[in-house]
């Protein structure tokens, strides 16, 4: 069975309320990070190497001609969310963050924006500035990277920030029409499946309207890296990957959107584990166990049912 009869996806449900196939551009705004730049921390989260989803030489090029490019690679959509993703995405100057967002919304066909960032550098400034964008008929979703639900793991990994700035964040975002989607991580140092759990818990306690699940990739560039070659941080497998995702799209309640249940990346910067190449490998596993088992909210008692 496919993944969108089991799970409630972004790309079914923007086709669902939008008629047609909605498709998302990616963008470089050249943003730094406040766990690189010194204002928290230098060398970023232990796992963190934007080159390995992100074309580091976007952030040379105009929006307008990002989104142009971007655009001409998709051939099945006509209609488009702009989704600034390397780095932190709110991490600037409010009249800076203005010019590119709405840099991005002047393109013809684009029915909104996506934000990536961190939970502690999303400003009120910020807050009200993606407000009054929703206010004006646009599509807005401010991406959260969470990463995990235990303050323990955030600083073994050195986030830089606790669970309660993110649960603060995301009800004061949510009050203004703003829609959240949660980042998580899946196989980071120290936690298994009933961490997951735990995970998913806390962020649907919160309340969000959006999921991004990902399993745990050690890149080349990143402080995790060296562990993993010096036999100190394990890869997590297939199997435990698609246990875990399982369990917690169960538990997730079937309004909220699934926006990816998988990555992948790409050797040389991919160094494990290497069912990651291939993100159809943990998708179609998933799908296989969620139509035994049943699907997004079974554990709650709500399953989703495909539209």
């Amino acid at each position: 069975m496919d993944l969108h009869q089991l799970v409630n996806t972004l790309g079914q449900d923007l086709k669902h309320r939008y008629g047609e196939r909605v498709h998302k551009l990616t963008l470089h705004g050249g943003f730094s990070c406040p766990n690189r730049d010194g204002t928290l921390g230098r060398g970023g989260c232990t796992f963190c190497n934007v080159a390995s989803f992100s074309d580091e030489t976007a952030q040379h090029q105009s929006v307008s001609h990002q989104l142009h490019q971007r655009a001409k690679e998709v051939d099945r959509a006509r209609r488009y969310l702009a989704y600034f993703q390397a780095y932190t995405s709110t991490y600037d100057e409010v009249a800076r963050l203005k010019a590119l967002y709405e840099q991005a919304l002047a393109r013809e066909n684009m029915v909104g924006l996506c934000v990536g960032t961190r939970p502690d550098c999303v400003p009120g400034q910020v807050l009200t500035l993606l407000a009054g964008y929703r206010q004006q008929g646009f599509e807005v979703w401010l991406e959260l990277g969470l990463q995990t639900g235990h303050d323990k793991t955030l600083k073994r990994i050195n986030r830089g920030h606790d669970v309660a700035v993110y649960e603060r964040i995301t009800q004061q975002a949510r009050a203004l029409g703003i829609k959240v989607c949660t980042h998580l991580i899946v196989g980071l140092p120290g936690e298994g499946i009933t961490d997951h759990q735990t995970t998913i818990d806390r962020v649907v306690s919160t309340g969000t309207d959006g999921i991004k699940l990902h399993p745990l990739h050690i890149v080349e560039g990143s402080t995790m890296a060296k562990a993993w070659r010096a036999g100190r941080q394990d890869a997590i497998t297939l199997e435990d990957y698609v246990d875990s995702a399982s369990m917690m799209i169960q538990r997730t309640p079937p309004e909220v959107v699934y926006h990816r249940v998988s990555a992948s990346a790409r050797p040389p910067t991919l160094l494990a584990p290497s069912w990651c190449e291939n993100r159809w490998l943990a998708m179609t596993a998933i799908a296989n166990q969620l139509d035994k088992h049943g699907a997004q909210g079974a554990a709650l008692g709500t399953s989703f049912i495909a539209r």
